[in-house]
């Protein structure tokens, strides 16, 4: 009895001294990442508002600054007010053409009449000739009046175009956010003079951000693509957070260790980087490191 309670007390530290080893000694640790995106000018012209300070949460679609819009305002003004002459221009046309067409019938009527008068000899040769001549000549009429129809169709077409790139130009003055999530940084100011791809503001979604971590080749038969892993965060000096991530990204190459990243096995030269998805419950930050255990315990 004496010598089993003995072995237990011998046992039981070696018990401990695995136990914590397990816990201070993660399969991989990286750092936390974001997938930021650079708002930028599509337009020249001063910002004439900006609605965006850092911290500030915005969603997709949200207008986040706009440029100075009145050159192309009084653009777009012009060229409607021609394509409205032009359609007056088309209108004219039309109607030529409607009194053509309706003289043409006329002169279709006028030599029926006529040629039935020639049968019984109560009109002349002539009398039929200048008719069909008549006839003849404002079928020409009509058909370039319809040439000069499209023409001018042409014409309000590459109007109605430079009106549609303008209205293009105008929605480019209006500079929105690709995607919803948190302002990282502000670049401009209301009142500055911007360019086309001149930043605005760096949008990122916080809401789940990638642990970049890097794992040796004997470690890799563990990690599948969706596979669930713990993932720890430094709580004190002496304690971790654990949360859950998911991992989405394991890279189909091998790269040599980065200096700055630690792996199970700090000799190992070749390594696979991984990126595991974690929701942020907003203890989360950028560039803030973080560790992974998958491996199976082993005795």
């Amino acid at each position: 009895m004496i010598l089993m309670k003995s072995a237990l007390f011998l046992i039981l530290p070696v018990l401990i001294m695995v136990s914590c080893n397990r816990n201070e000694k993660s399969d991989a640790y990286g750092n936390f990442e974001a997938s930021e995106v650079i708002v930028s000018s599509q337009s020249n012209g001063q910002i004439k508002y900006l609605n965006i300070e850092e911290g500030m949460q915005v969603n997709v679609g949200d207008t986040v600054a706009m440029t100075d819009t009145i050159d192309l305002s009084l653009k777009r003004e012009q060229l409607v007010s021609q394509s409205k002459v032009i359609l007056a221009r088309l209108q004219n046309i039309d109607s030529q053409i409607s009194v053509q067409e309706q003289q043409k019938k006329n002169l279709l009527v006028d030599r029926e009449r006529v040629g039935n008068l020639l049968k019984d000899g109560a009109a002349t040769q002539k009398q039929m000739d200048d008719i069909s001549g008549n006839l003849d000549l404002i079928s020409k009429q009509i058909r370039a009046t319809a040439v000069q129809k499209e023409s001018v169709r042409a014409e309000l077409g590459t109007l109605e175009a430079q009106v549609r790139q303008v209205e293009e130009s105008m929605n480019k003055c209006f500079i929105v956010s690709p995607l919803s999530g948190t302002v990282l940084v502000k670049f401009a100011e209301a009142g500055e003079i911007t360019t086309p791809g001149k930043p605005v503001c760096k949008v990122a979604n916080l809401e789940t951000l990638e642990l970049k971590v890097y794992i040796s080749g004997d470690q890799l038969p563990y990690l599948r693509l969706g596979d669930n892993v713990d993932v720890m965060i430094d709580k004190d000096k002496s304690g971790f957070t654990n949360l859950t991530g998911r991992v989405s990204w394991i890279s189909p190459k091998a790269e040599f260790t980065p200096k700055t990243i630690q792996t199970k096995k700090e000799r190992v030269n070749l390594v696979y980087a991984a990126k595991v998805l974690v929701p942020n419950d907003g203890s989360l930050k950028i560039g803030m490191p973080g560790e992974i255990n998958f491996m199976p315990v082993t005795d």
